[in-house]
C-alpha cells in the first residue's frame, strides 16, 4: 500500500510519480516522497509516503482535515473539530494559545480583547510589525486564518465585564483566562464559578521573567477549573515579560484544554 496525500492507495509495480500526480492531483508541482523532494519519474515502492504538492494554493478544508486526521488519528480529530473554545486576553498568553489551538484544528474560537497592537507587544506576542496599530482582535483572526483557513472565529471587541462573560461564553466547552489585569482574572474566575457550571476554566498566574522552566505548571483548584504559571512572578523591573516563559505557560494552557476536550482530565461535568 502507498499513502497518497494521506489517503491508502494499492501499490503497483512500475508506477512513478507522475502516474500517481495523474490520478491524485494533476495541478500538483512539487513532489515529497517519505520527506524528501523527488522528481516525477521516480519510482514509487511499497510503503512509501507521497505528497503532492501545487505550488501557492491554498489546501481544502477536506484537504486540511484530512492531514490533520492523519496526524492525529481521526477518532481524536473528529473530537477536536467539534469542540469550542474561548480566550480572553489576545496578548502573549492569548496570541500563543490561539495559533496552538488553530493549528491543531479546533473547531470554533471565541476570541476577545478591545485593545490594539502595540510595538511593545511584539516582544512576546504573536502579531506583526505591519500590524502596529489594528485592534488585536482582527490582527489575530487574519494570523489564524494563515494558519488553518477552514477555523471558525468569533470576535468580540470590547471591554468585558463580569456580567458579560457569561453572556457571551457560557456555550463554550473551555474557557481560557489570559488577561493581565488581576481585577479581570478575578472577574472571569467568579463569573465561571457562579454563572457558568457547564464550562470548563484555565486561568493564569505567575510568568514573568526567566525563571525555571518547570516552575511552571498546570494546577487543578477545582474540579474542571485550573490554573497555570507559578502563581508568583509578576512582571516588574529587571522582570518583564518575555516570550520563552510566556510562551511555556500559553502552551500548558492549550495542552490543558486539549485534554479537557478529550476527555483525559476533568471537566466541569
Amino acid at each position: 500500500m502507498l499513502t497518497v496525500n494521506e489517503h491508502t492507495v494499492p501499490f503497483q509495480d512500475n508506477q512513478s510519480i507522475a502516474k500517481l500526480a495523474q490520478s491524485h492531483k494533476p495541478e500538483a508541482d512539487l513532489f515529497i516522497l517519505n520527506g524528501f523532494p523527488a522528481t516525477p519519474d521516480t519510482e514509487v515502492h511499497d510503503g512509501d509516503s507521497l505528497s503532492l504538492i501545487c505550488k501557492g494554493q491554498t489546501p481544502s478544508a477536506d484537504e486540511l482535515d484530512s492531514l490533520l486526521s492523519a496526524r492525529h488519528t481521526p477518532g481524536i480529530q473528529k473530537q477536536i473539530k467539534r469542540a469550542s473554545i474561548a480566550i480572553l486576553g489576545l496578548g502573549g498568553l492569548g496570541s500563543a494559545v490561539a495559533g496552538a489551538m488553530a493549528k491543531i484544528g479546533i473547531g470554533k474560537m471565541l476570541l476577545s480583547d478591545y485593545d490594539v497592537v502595540e510595538p511593545s507587544n511584539l516582544n512576546r506576542q504573536h502579531y506583526f510589525v505591519d500590524q502596529i496599530g489594528m485592534p488585536k482582535t482582527k490582527a489575530l483572526r487574519d494570523n489564524l486564518l494563515r494558519m488553518n483557513p477552514a477555523i471558525i472565529l468569533e470576535l468580540i471587541e470590547k471591554q468585558l465585564t463580569e456580567t458579560d462573560i457569561p453572556e457571551f461564553f457560557s456555550n463554550v466547552d473551555v474557557l481560557i483566562e489570559c488577561f493581565d489585569d488581576a481585577e479581570m482574572k478575578a472577574s472571569a474566575l467568579r463569573a465561571v464559578m457562579k454563572s457558568m457550571p457547564d464550562v470548563a476554566y484555565i486561568g493564569s498566574s505567575g510568568m514573568a521573567g526567566f525563571g525555571e522552566n518547570n516552575s511552571i505548571i498546570t494546577k487543578e483548584i477545582r474540579p474542571g477549573m485550573y490554573v497555570v504559571g507559578d502563581t508568583v512572578s509578576e512582571a516588574k523591573p529587571g522582570c518583564g515579560l518575555m516570550a520563552p516563559r510566556v510562551g511555556i505557560a500559553a502552551h500548558h494552557q492549550a495542552n490543558q484544554a486539549l485534554r479537557i476536550i478529550l476527555g483525559e482530565t476533568s471537566g466541569r461535568n
